[in-house]
């Protein structure tokens, strides 16, 4: 049972083999600079042994020959060894420095291309994953992934092999040599360090769990105050700043709480370790002095344990820390395995690249939300001809923008076919069929950029004049020349600072702009005013010439601009047909161009008597 969480441990950091294989190099060369930094660290110790043997033994020789001349000989030969060996241990601690400085830039290095490359790859990934995944997965936990698992990924990749190196390079050049030097020492000497690397281990596990908590105190934190910055409109107007205040202040005090909670755990960190290492002195001091009066050794063997004593100290501190580091990796290097096992379903099945035309047939096509259950369409059939426009008009809920979705292949239907062309979409390369499509989504997404970068977003290559055609065709000239900075103008987080008209058009734009086979406008046109509406259609109107056009709304009036309308309702086509002749049928379609008809004479009606 012991060996389930630490085989499951392996099972996930196995994942990364492929990368330490790939930097296979760093970790060898990191290795031998480890072995040498080692060999330069214990000599020193060995040099300090004989310096106070050296003066042990001269002392009393020095005394021996008082009044005589060679006193002076002996004392010139003694101080010319002394310096030696002071310049000795100073010119190994420089080497000692230097190969310590080589092995953080082999390892921790690679450590640091692992990171970049495994968030490259994550990253990548996510691009490729079909809209299902994201309706399934809130950002907030998809950038942890990417960011705060990675980084806890990278501290085992780095300081933990490093350190883990290091403990095991170390005991093996030292241990066997303390050993040999005298047994009885060495277990006395080594005695306190289990127990310090025991205590290090809880004690880290501690601070671990009190910093996630820490963690999520701060993400709840900074989650407040963004809404609040963001809602800030809705807040004065019904005055609550005071109120806002107060939940600030209260998230505040627990964030302070905790963190000076973590902070008494963090005070007993060090004095731990010096009670523990202090521990190891005394009792190298009392068995050493022992051993001494016995003969066994001689004084300066004390000073070089005392020195190793010092050496194992962090490397057994650290080997707690490793295993709670290494713990921590597994536990995100598994979350970030989920992610990689997600598969991608939808894949093009011949990887047909053609220049279609835009014959659009849709043949009892069924769709089920696979995340959700809810049925959005249920056996529906309709085509348009290449160059031709449809519109789908339905209320909220009757599945108008699942049409949109499925025919760039967001989504794949789970009944039925859909055709392009009378090729089956399946069969089409599915970045060639995207970039032949112009897509206005519902919810208008612009990016915190210029208004020509965001309109030239949808190709790779667009002239200026491009970029200003398909500007004044969405009926954004007078909002350009509105602007000081004009196309130059940026549009903040989300296109904050213009209008929801003006986002909306922007997007047009950028769909237009890529000269698409076929467009999609899925409900584009929501929140703008009848008489913009109308203004953009007219420009529409040379846009969609030999183009074919879905105009996916919940206005009639969007949809007397198309050759051909759908009406749907829960899913289902409950009519079909043109402007004029769904009017003489009395059906769906005239009731709710009657409703719309009547409320935009009411808005106009009390916009006139204002």
């Amino acid at each position: 049972m012991l060996e389930k969480p630490f085989e499951q441990d392996v099972k996930e950091l196995s994942y990364l083999n492929k990368y330490l294989l790939k930097y296979k190099y760093h970790i060898f060369f990191g290795l031998l600079f480890i072995i040498i930094s080692n060999v330069f660290a214990i000599i020193p110790a060995q040099i300090v042994r004989r310096a106070i043997n050296l003066v042990e033994e001269n002392v009393s020789l020095f005394r021996a020959y008082e009044g005589f001349t060679l006193r002076d000989e002996i004392y010139r030969i003694f101080a010319s060894s002394i310096l030696v060996y002071g310049v000795s241990i100073l010119v190994l601690a420089l080497l000692k420095g230097l190969f310590t400085f080589f092995t953080r830039q082999t390892i921790i290095v690679m450590s640091r291309l692992v990171e970049f490359d495994l968030k490259n790859e994550v990253y990548q990934h996510y691009q490729v994953l079909p809209m299902s995944f994201y309706r399934r997965h809130n950002t907030g936990d998809m950038m942890a992934r990417i960011s705060e698992d990675v980084s806890r990924v990278r501290m085992y990749l780095g300081p933990a092999i490093m350190y883990g190196l290091n403990l095991a390079t170390l005991f093996l050049m030292l241990i066997p040599y303390m050993f040999s030097v005298n047994a009885t020492l060495t277990w006395y000497t080594l005695l306190p360090l289990p127990f310090l690397s025991i205590s290090i281990y809880y004690v880290n596990n501690i601070i671990n769990r009190k910093s996630e908590a820490i963690q999520r105190s701060l993400s709840a934190l900074s989650t407040y105050v963004q809404e609040a910055f963001s809602g800030i409109r809705v807040l004065k107007s019904f005055v609550r700043e005071q109120d806002s205040s107060n939940n600030f202040v209260k998230a505040s005090d627990e964030y302070k709480d905790k963190s000076i909670d973590l902070e008494r755990v963090n005070a007993l960190f060090m004095p731990l370790i010096m009670a523990l290492v202090g521990l190891s002195s005394v009792i190298t001091v009392f068995v050493g002095g022992t051993e001494v009066i016995r003969g066994a050794i001689s004084p300066g063997v004390i000073a070089e344990f005392i020195i190793y004593v010092n050496m194992l100290t962090w490397p057994v501190a650290s080997l707690g820390w490793i295993t709670s580091i290494v713990q921590r990796a597994a536990a995100s290097q598994k979350r970030i395995n989920e992610f990689l096992k997600e598969k991608n379903n939808i894949v093009s099945e011949d990887e047909l690249k053609k220049e279609i035309e835009g014959n659009i047939s849709f043949k009892d096509v069924s769709f089920v939300y696979p995340d959700s259950g809810i049925k959005a369409l249920d056996n529906i059939s309709f085509e348009v001809a290449a160059g031709q426009s449809i519109a789908i008009v339905g209320t909220t809920g009757s599945g108008k923008s699942t049409i949109a979705n499925i025919i760039p292949r967001m989504y794949d239907v789970t009944k039925g076919e859909v055709l392009i062309d009378d090729v089956p979409i399946k069969d089409y390369d599915i970045h060639n069929l995207r970039t032949q499509i112009g897509y206005v989504p519902q919810d208008i997404f612009l990016f915190s950029d210029t208004i020509f970068d965001n309109i030239a977003f949808g190709t790779v290559q667009l002239s200026d004049e491009q970029v200003r055609e398909a500007a004044y065709a969405a009926d954004l000239k007078n909002t350009i020349e509105d602007f000081p900075e004009g196309f130059a103008t940026r549009v903040g987080e989300r296109g904050v600072t213009l209008s929801g008209g003006q986002k909306q058009r922007v997007s047009i734009a950028r769909a237009i702009a890529r000269d698409p086979k076929i467009l999609i406008l899925d409900d584009c046109l929501s929140a703008v005013d009848t008489k913009t509406e109308n203004t953009i259609l007219n420009s529409l109107k040379k846009i969609m010439k030999n183009r074919t056009t879905i105009i996916i709304s919940h206005r009639v009036s969007s949809a007397k601009l198309a050759d051909k309308i759908v009406v749907l309702d829960d899913g289902h086509i409950v009519e079909q047909g043109t402007n004029e002749s769904l009017l003489a049928t009395n059906g769906v379609y005239k009731e709710l161009y009657d409703k719309q008809l009547q409320t935009e004479e009411a808005q106009e009606s009390q916009a006139g008597s204002l």
